[in-house]
């Protein structure tokens, strides 16, 4: 049996690519071919990227274009050795017009697919628009990455998830939004993929860590002053290093020693061998909880549910700093035996899901 997922691979983030590797993974568990569509979404390539990190003023090209560049070199030399992608790129509606189904089932997921402010409203491939009303469709881990839709949104998003065979989505403030504004009430929670595979899973493809000593890995999604000066202050009450992981060249003016642009896989064992990870980042907070390395989460001005619903699920909230004063999270520490049986009944909860989905997807099959 042949699954195709459309997932927003082509975003340059380490936490969605990861999250794209860890969704092909365990689905070729369950299928025998698993192939992302390569979908891409404007922003995300050439000219829109471009604007988008300009902000339309094309004088700051110049000092963007080293990042792009780079990019361009790690996040697509990961997509070539490790995505299933079609060979067709998928760029706009027209492209999805007479799609061509041949797989057996569809997903969608994980990440956030469904978040509309980020996708800038509703785009209705990541809603498997294209697919037939013959083909099985799955949502998996999907994510609204808020906790409520505008009103305006809500009757074509319905439109389109009450086509889906089920839906699984990453946080409870989802399973919010399908059951209090979509009328969708059989939907469950699981966990985003790369938290179903474990920290062994994710060793085999760390490379060896190169940071000698004690320190804390930053990982900033959100430029923010106070956040620099915070993790200046923590590194003197610790007494560990800072080392931070730039996803971009410009941040490395930035305080603590510049990781810039590493490879995908060096994103694990950064994490890994940090005592903490300070972040903003749901990603960054999920490898670091799965790794069993304590984070400091400081949330983001927007889609911050996605971190708090997390750390909610696995008796992590402590390892919330309250504000830009709160040193007092350093030793609320984590009890990992607790968060680890945490994890591992939710990873069966996932998989019976998965399980339930292919045993579906293969009746339906066998009746053709």
């Amino acid at each position: 049996m042949k699954a195709e997922v459309i997932t927003l691979h082509s975003v340059c983030n380490y936490g969605t690519q990861l999250q794209a590797f860890a969704t092909q993974e365990k689905l070729k568990e369950y299928f025998d071919e698993v192939e992302f569509i390569n979908y891409k979404r404007s922003n995300t390539y050439g000219i829109g990227l471009l604007k988008t990190f300009t902000k339309g003023n094309i004088l700051k090209a110049p000092f963007i274009l080293p990042t792009l560049i780079r990019w361009k070199y790690v996040f697509g030399r990961f997509q070539k050795k490790y995505l299933n992608l079609t060979s067709k790129e998928y760029l706009n509606m027209e492209d999805f017009r007479n799609f061509e189904a041949s797989a057996d089932v569809y997903f969608s997921g994980s990440d956030q697919v469904w978040n509309t402010g980020w996708n800038k409203g509703v785009i209705p491939p990541l809603y498997l628009s294209f697919v037939p009303d013959d083909k099985p469709k799955y949502a998996y881990a999907s994510s609204f990455g808020k906790s409520k839709l505008e009103e305006d949104e809500l009757e074509e998003i319905k439109k389109y998830l009450s086509r889906y065979n089920r839906i699984s989505v990453r946080e409870d403030s989802g399973l919010k939004i399908l059951k209090e504004q979509l009328n969708i009430d059989n939907a469950i929670r699981i966990l985003d993929p790369t938290l179903i595979e474990n920290a062994d899973f994710w060793r085999k493809y760390a490379p060896k860590n190169k940071i000698k000593g004690d320190y804390i890995l930053i990982y900033n999604l959100n430029r923010s002053k106070e956040f620099d000066e915070y993790a200046k202050k923590l590194s003197e009450k610790t007494g560990y290093k800072l080392y931070r992981f730039c996803t971009r060249i410009d941040q490395m003016v930035r305080n603590g020693k510049s990781l810039i642009v590493p490879e995908i896989f060096d994103f694990i064992s950064l994490v890994d061998n940090a005592k903490i990870v300070l972040t903003d980042s749901f990603h960054a907070t999920a490898f670091s909880i799965n790794m069993n390395t304590e984070p400091i989460c400081i949330y983001p001005n927007e889609y911050s549910t996605r971190i708090s619903d997390f750390l909610k699920l696995v008796d992590c909230t402590d390892r919330h700093a309250k504000d830009y004063n709160d040193f007092d999270v350093i030793d609320r520490h984590i009890d990992f035996d607790n968060v680890n049986k945490i994890l591992n009944k939710e990873r069966k909860k996932a998989e019976k899901y998965l399980e339930q989905v292919a045993i579906e997807v293969k009746k339906v099959s066998n009746e053709k």
